[in-house]
């Protein structure tokens, strides 16, 4: 065996770390664990956010979040689960976006970030200390990074795209009169 490789270190630290903030925040909005609400909590959120259909967007939401950040942790089908997670925050960077870049004030920079940092380690690769590596990365193959992100841009563009247009048709609906 050879010696510790730094950026494999490296990779592996913030494989695991990304992975584990992702993992979290998809646990609850799939079981509600850690304080979340649950598929009917997240269900109730996604509709007045404005996905439809909402329980599907909350399943979708959850899966790619719980799933792709346990994924990235362990290192397993990196590709797909960068570019999982990466899709998943592009729905959370739509929602923070009217409220501009800053956390702090209710914007999307948090997403942002765990969905460039998921990107990247899949483009990148799990590196040494990985199941993809210990699997002679057969879930890990360069086709798959190409497929898995233009996948992940096709959903995340059509997924976002239709909750615009149902915001701006909803803005757009004269209010009812009242007798």
């Amino acid at each position: 065996m050879g010696s510790v490789n730094r950026r494999d270190l490296g990779l592996l630290l913030l494989r695991v770390g990304t992975g584990a903030v992702l993992a979290a925040h998809g646990s609850q909005k799939l079981a509600g664990w850690f304080g979340g609400g649950g598929i009917e909590g997240t269900t109730a959120a996604m509709e007045a956010m404005g996905f439809h259909p909402p329980k599907h967007s909350a399943i979708a939401a959850g899966l790619g979040e719980a799933g792709g950040g346990a994924l990235l942790a362990l290192g397993l089908a990196t590709p797909a689960a960068g570019a999982a997670a990466a899709g998943a925050m592009a729905g959370a960077v739509a929602v923070h976006a009217p409220a501009g870049f800053f956390a702090q004030g209710g914007g999307y920079e948090y997403p942002a970030f765990l969905g460039f940092t998921a990107a990247a380690i899949g483009l990148t690769g799990p590196g040494r200390y990985s199941v993809d590596h210990a699997t002679r990365h057969a879930f890990d193959k360069p086709w798959m990074v190409a497929l898995a992100f233009a996948g992940s841009a096709v959903a995340a563009a059509a997924v976002v795209g239709k909750r615009s247009r149902g915001q701006a048709a909803a803005q757009e609906m004269p209010e009812p009169e009242e007798f």
